[in-house]
């Protein structure tokens, strides 16, 4: 068996090793999406969607108050989060040898190691007991603690592959240091950035423990971020935990609702920035 040969078998036994790593990492996923849509998919009707949710101990009813909720509460936050995130994240990138770019850093890395429920409490302390009381801003400002680490780490990461000889070439053609990052250099990096954010809002939307100390949740559908206010992540809690087989139904399908938001946004964004893309080119 010469050189050849040998080179070639370990490559292919490489190769199926990898296939198999990556089997083995989207089962766990293939078997929670079944699970759900097996338990949830059969409570799901346009009552659910439209409806708001029955006295307890009767049937019917829907979530629509906490799929609005959900997307007022998350869509606050990705308001207050994306743009301070992207920004930091491009400083960082753009003045890597700064002080602040260190600190900047130090404090992402120790965010995004924090459980979410110490971030909750943070923002019970400084804002809910503050108010004295509970409000979807509140929420919206725990998600967007959460997110804004993140969305920094990836928005850094992305920039640091752009070529410095793409900057230069910006640069000598009189572009300024703030047109070059955001024109040319953030261009380039766009979807990858979005990628990020993606990321992020996926984490945030089915977060539930900063909720429970911030939005707390609400049976009436609200518009007012001044008060509390339903989210799918609560509702799943609390039909989960309660006491009737019904809202044990309902937490399923919630939860299997929720996935499919994200799925779809995710989705939805990546067609999006490729469409973009290829027209551009």
């Amino acid at each position: 068996m010469n050189r050849r040969t040998l080179r070639r078998g370990f490559s292919n036994l490489m190769v199926g090793l990898m296939m198999g790593a990556v089997v083995v990492a989207l089962l766990p996923l293939f078997f929670i999406l079944i699970n759900l849509i097996l338990k949830g998919a059969g409570s799901l009707s346009l009552d659910f969607f439209t409806r708001m949710p029955a006295p307890a101990g009767e049937s019917g009813g829907g979530v629509a108050h906490a799929l609005l909720g959900t997307l007022l509460i998350v869509g606050m936050a990705s308001l207050i989060g994306l743009p301070i995130g992207i920004g930091a994240g491009i400083y960082c990138a753009e003045y890597p040898n700064s002080r602040l770019t260190w600190v900047t850093r130090f404090v992402a890395d120790v965010m995004n190691g924090t459980p979410s429920i110490v971030v909750g409490v943070f923002a019970w302390a400084w804002i809910v007991a503050q108010q004295k009381h509970f409000s979807a801003l509140a929420g919206s400002v725990a998600l967007a603690l959460l997110m804004i680490p993140m969305v920094l780490r990836t928005t850094e990461e992305m920039i640091k592959l752009v070529p410095n000889s793409l900057r230069e070439a910006a640069l000598a053609l009189g572009y300024p240091r703030w047109r070059t990052s955001l024109s040319v250099v953030v261009r380039a990096t766009l979807p990858g950035i979005m990628t990020g954010g993606l990321l992020a809002v996926a984490r945030i939307a089915g977060e539930t423990a900063p909720l429970l100390f911030t939005a707390l949740g609400s049976q009436y559908l609200s518009f007012d971020l001044d008060q509390p206010m339903a989210a799918l992540p609560l509702t799943v809690f609390t039909y989960a935990t309660g006491p009737y087989e019904e809202w044990h139904q309902y937490a399923w399908a919630a939860a299997l609702v929720l996935i499919m938001m994200v799925f779809l946004l995710s989705l939805a964004a990546r067609l999006a920035v490729r469409r973009r893309f290829t027209l551009n080119g």
